[in-house]
Order: structure tokens, then sequence, then C-alpha cells
């Protein structure tokens, strides 16, 4: 048995090999050998191609499985039912040709139907980048994983070789590992079955240029323009790179909560614009709105650049009035954005308008409407030409309440003896149930009999406070508590203690002030020596008041005994001394003149005196009037002496001259 096995298998061969093409004339050439195979394993279906140089209109092919015959074909390929076939047995398939009154046959193959399935090249062919791995993505033509051979080389580069791989599939994909994700690539498929025992390559898929990464999200400059009511939006961005933008370029895509070719609250969803240039412009209402910009390219998106227009503010925003409700209008649309600590909550919007309510949010499934003591930010818009337009902006309560939280880390800091200083936190504005309009800050004096309490309405902008004139070394029982239209709610304590007032401070202000003048004092008399050293005073001369008479005053005053009187006469000729010594002594000076005077007179009247007692005793002796001459020089010298100390004194020198007797 296993011999006639081997020579059915040899004869087989044999046949292959030495069966050639007829020819009837010279004018046909022999067709290729056919392929006969199913797409896929599930199809019903065989697909039988060959080749051949001469395919004009004038060739027809007949195809032969063993003895059963397929004439008449116009092509190089023909479909036929697996019915019509056998599959699970060895069959001879061949070819032949018809040109005119020439025919020719392929070679003869032996071939097993159900173990040949050939897949379709790859078609549409996706890509994407993760950092070094290019993974290339198209529809697999069954679910099993098939064999991949993938040829790439990078574009621009015509004279490097191509490279290729050969890979499993991942049912749909396949991944070609450390390429340069900032390059664009040129690459080639081709995949085969895995799951028979015969299996083709597919022909080559097209060229695809796969373009480099967007690695990086686009820069985007924005320019925010205030009309009447509208906001123009200009966007800009700068071009992605050469490599990014091979094969068909790169485009972006700008999504905007708010719609740029309408009135606002018309739709719900995004608005996406696809764009090949770098600018765009939208107007946009007061409300707060989020655009995206995303560079796509074959090979993907880069991460989206996210620009948050916030809500427009307005000064002195003020609550709303009765005029706003929750009811929908034919002409305007209503926005209520949930408020929250430091702005609003972007995702709990409630939007209503056409008679009917629209709730967006973007991150959870479903949010609540209008909610009692919750605060809101009312917008209400219209169309004008075209373009979204906000007419009102304000506060909005469904429902107030008073606050449910005291104020939060309420601090005493910077206390004196008059004065203390306190700061706190803001409650959030779930605990705030209201409008909130001020705080109330209210003290009481402890340990006194009238506890009298004393409270003071702050703003509600404020988060800090100085209270002050507060009695030294007293106690004091604060309390704090937020206020709304509905009231107010609970209140913070704390306790200030002022400190004690220093007495000291009185000697110290008397210290200093005596330590001033004394300092000035100082530097006005080193200052004045510094000046008196620089530029010295000229001398003022001194003038004493010196009388010369009076030491002969009083001699006149004193008392004279007289023991004996001796008058004597005089010659007329003969002069005193003291009328010499007036005459021998003479000061310059105008100083001196009325010195000079008394001594003359003082020698005038002394002289009338000797003259006197000359008369008084004339029968006096010599020796007697030798001792009044005596005496009288003696009295000269004396006056002299005086003169004398007179010529030098503070600095000033005075010339003295004398006459020779």
């Amino acid at each position: 048995m296993e011999t006639l096995r081997n020579w059915s298998s040899l004869r087989g061969y044999f046949v292959f090999i030495f069966l050639t093409t007829v020819s009837k004339g010279s004018a046909c050439e022999a067709p290729t050998s056919p392929e006969c195979f199913k797409k896929n394993a599930s199809e019903s279906v065989y697909t039988c191609e060959w080749s051949m140089s001469q395919t004009d209109g004038n060739v027809t092919f007949d195809l032969y499985f063993n003895k059963t015959k397929f004439k008449g074909i116009y092509q190089t390929w023909r479909t036929i039912r697996e019915e019509a076939l056998i599959q699970r047995r060895e069959v001879y398939i061949w070819v032949e040709a018809h040109v005119g009154n020439s025919s020719c046959s392929s070679p003869r193959r032996s071939v097993v139907l159900k173990d040949i399935v050939k897949y379709d090249a790859p078609q549409n062919i996706s890509m994407s980048w993760s950092k070094n791995s290019l993974s290339l993505m198209w529809e697999a033509p069954e679910k099993h994983p098939a064999l991949a051979e993938v040829w790439f080389r990078r574009d621009g580069h015509p004279a490097e070789s191509w490279e290729k791989i050969f890979t499993k599939t991942n049912t749909d994909q396949v991944t070609v590992e450390n390429l340069s994700q900032h390059s664009a690539h040129w690459v080639q498929i081709r995949q085969r079955s895995t799951q028979v025992k015969d299996p083709l390559w597919s022909h080559w898929s097209p060229v695809v240029i796969v373009p480099a990464e967007l690695a990086h999200k686009p820069e985007v400059n924005v320019t925010i323009k205030r009309l009447n009511g509208t906001r123009e939006v200009t966007l800009t961005w700068k071009l992605m790179s050469h490599a990014a933008a091979a094969a068909a370029g790169v485009t972006y895509r700008l999504e905007d909560t708010q719609s740029s070719l309408g009135c606002p609250c018309l739709r719900t969803e995004k608005r996406r614009q696809h764009l090949k240039t770098n600018n765009f412009t939208i107007y946009v209402s007061y409300s707060p709105v989020d655009i995206s910009v995303i560079a796509r390219n074959a090979a993907g998106c880069s991460p989206s650049a996210t620009v948050h227009v916030p809500a427009e503010p307005t000064a002195d925003l003020k609550t709303c009035d009765k005029t706003v409700d929750n009811k929908s209008s034919k002409k305007t649309c209503k926005q209520w954005y949930e408020l929250q600590d430091g702005g609003l909550k972007p995702d709990c919007v409630i939007t209503l308008e056409s008679k009917k309510k629209q709730v967006r949010e973007q991150e959870r499934k479903s949010v609540a409407l209008l909610q009692d003591y919750v605060g809101y930010l009312y917008f209400e818009h219209m169309c004008d030409v075209g373009k979204p337009r906000t007419v009102k902006t304000c506060l909005y309560y469904q429902k107030e309440g008073a606050p449910r939280r005291e104020p939060q880390d309420i601090t005493v800091f910077g206390q004196t003896h008059n004065s203390a200083n306190l700061s706190w936190k803001a409650i959030t504005s779930e605990d705030q149930r209201g409008f909130l309009t001020h705080y109330s800050l209210c003290s009481v004096k402890m340990g006194s009999r009238n506890e009298m309490r004393e409270c003071h309405n702050i703003s509600a902008s404020l988060r800090k406070y100085s209270l002050e004139n507060l009695t030294p070394g007293t106690k004091y029982n604060i309390s704090l508590a937020v206020v709304t239209r509905a009231g107010a709610g609970p209140a913070a304590r704390v306790t200030i203690n002022t400190l004690q007032e220093k007495h000291m401070n009185v000697w110290l202000s008397l210290g200093l002030l005596i330590g001033f003048f004394f300092t000035s004092t100082m530097c006005t008399v080193v200052l004045k020596r510094i000046q008196n050293k620089i530029f010295p005073p000229v001398p003022t001369p001194v003038i004493p008041d010196f009388s010369p008479n009076q030491r002969g005053q009083e001699m006149l005053e004193g008392k004279e005994e007289v023991d004996e009187l001796i008058l004597l006469q005089l010659h007329p000729e003969r002069k005193t001394v003291p009328q010499e010594a007036e005459e021998t002594t003479t000061l310059r000076g105008e100083w001196d003149a009325g010195s000079d005077e008394d001594v003359e007179n003082e020698s005038e009247g002394d002289s009338r005196m000797s003259e006197g007692s000359g008369d008084e005793s004339p029968g006096s002796t010599d020796q007697e009037q030798k001792s009044s001459r005596v005496k009288k020089l003696t009295d000269l010298e004396q006056v002299e002496s005086e003169i004398a100390m007179l010529i030098y004194r503070n600095g000033l020198v005075f010339d003295l001259k004398t006459d020779s007797p």
C-alpha cells in the first residue's frame, strides 16, 4: 500500500515535469500555472489566478481541474463555488490559452484545494506611534493571527535599502519596534495565513507614508476682544514640523462647548471644526467656554491644548431680581452655573431654552436641577445676527437660608494695651446658603458690672479686622458670625486679653527729651569750637572801669592824725613832685584820657594841700619836709604800678610815652 502511494506521488511529479506546452502555431505564449485559493477559511468560493504577457481581447482561457473544464474565460482569473470542485483530494489544475488559431497550456500542478488560503493585500492601513514603536493596523481577514512581512525605510532617503521583518499579527495589527518617531517612513506589508497547510502570500500593499509622531500639543495663543455682550476669541498656533506633516499633512481640530456657527444653547454637544490653517476666530458669550485644539496626521493625534475662557468678570455683580425665573423663553437662552469656592463648576450647568430643560455635563451622568440653598451664576443669552450675546448676569438663589457654619480659623494677633487684630477664613459656598451681606462682630468686656455688648458690621469682602479703643488689662469675649439676607449663622468665639498700660513710657519719653537737648547742646559746642579753630574771632577791646583816683580817694577817706603841723612857704617857681610825675608820664589813647585827668586833679589837690600845709606850718624843719616828700613819691609809685598793669589787658598792647624830666 505504501509502495502504491509513492508511485502515485512520483507519477504526479513526472507528469508535472515532463508535460510540455502544447502549441498550435507560433503566436501563443504559455500562461503561468494557476493558483486557486480561498480568501479565508470560511469562504465558499475559490478564486483562481494566473498571468500571461498577452492579454488583449483576442485571448480566451480554459481552466481545467482534472477532467473538469471551465471554458470561455476572458480574464486572467475566475471564481468557482466550492460545490463544483474536489476540495479534499489531490487534483491537477492548468490553464489553456487560445489566441486565434493557436493555443498553449500552462504547466500542470497538483494541489489539495482545502489547504490553500490567500489573503487579500492589506488595505486602509492606519498607524500610530508609541514612543519608538510603530503600530500598523488594517482590517483582518480572519480572527486568527497571521504572519506579516513588513518592509520599511526612512522618507527622503531613497539611497537607503529596505529593511524587512517577519512578525505575527495580533489579529488586526502589527508592531514595529526601534523606529525613530521623529522621522517619516515608507512602509509596505503583505500577509499570510497560519491556519492552513499551504498558505499563499498576499499581494503587497500600496506604499504607505507614515508621518512623524505629534508628541507635543499645539502652542496656542489667545486674544479676547470684548464687544457688546459678545466676546471675539482669536486663536493662533504654531505649525507642526515637516516630518509630522508628511503624507496627507496636518489638520487641526477645534472643539468648543459653545457653537461658533450660531447661537449658544441650541446645541448641547461639542462643536467641531477641522482646519488646515493655524488660526481661527469664534464668537462666544459671557459664560465660560473651553476650546481645545488638537493636531492630527495619519499617525495619530497630538495631546489636546485646552484654552479655558472664563466667565466675563462683571464689576459690582448683584443678586438677581424677581424677573429671573426658571421658565423657558423663545427668544433667550438661560444658564445656571453652580458656584464653588474660587469659581464655577463647569460640569454643573443647567441650560434652559426652547421650552425645555436641557442639562449639560461633562464628567457626571446626571446633574440635579436647581436646588434650594445653592448659589448659581446666572446668564441670559440671545442671538444677535448669528452671534451669541449675553444680556444679563447675576447671582441666583432659588431659596435662601441662614449660614450653617461659623467663620473658620479665627485668630487673634498683635494685641496692645488698647487694640487687637482678628483674622479668619470664609466659609464655603455650600455653607453660606444665601447671599452673604456682612459679618457681625460683637465684643463683651468681662468682669464689669454693666457688660455692654458692642457690635460692628464688617464688609463681606474682609478677612481681617482691628478692634480699637479697648481698655488696658481687660479680658474681652469676641464673637463673629456670617450674615445673609435670611439671618445670621453660628458665631465663632474667641477671648482677647489686652496688655497692661506701661507708665515707663512717660519716663522714657522724658529721658529721650533730655537726651535730645543734651545731644543738641554738645553738638552746638563742638561745632562752635570747630568754627573758632577754622575762623578765629577778632578780639574786642575790653575797657575796664578803672579810676586812678580810687586809691587816692581811699587815702583821703582814711583818718589822719597830725601831731604837729608846720607850715612852710614854698617858692612859686618850684614844682611839686606830683606835678613832675604828671609831666613825665603820658599815655596814648582816648580810653586813658579820663584817668589822666583824675591823676592831674589828684596832683593838684596834693599840691594845694602841700601849699596849705606850708602856709599853716611855716616853722617846720627840713627833715619833716623830706619825709613828706618821700611819702608822696611812694604814692606816685603805686599809681604808676597800677597804670603799668593796664599796659597789657586781653591781648591788647598800648604804647606808653614818658618824658624825661
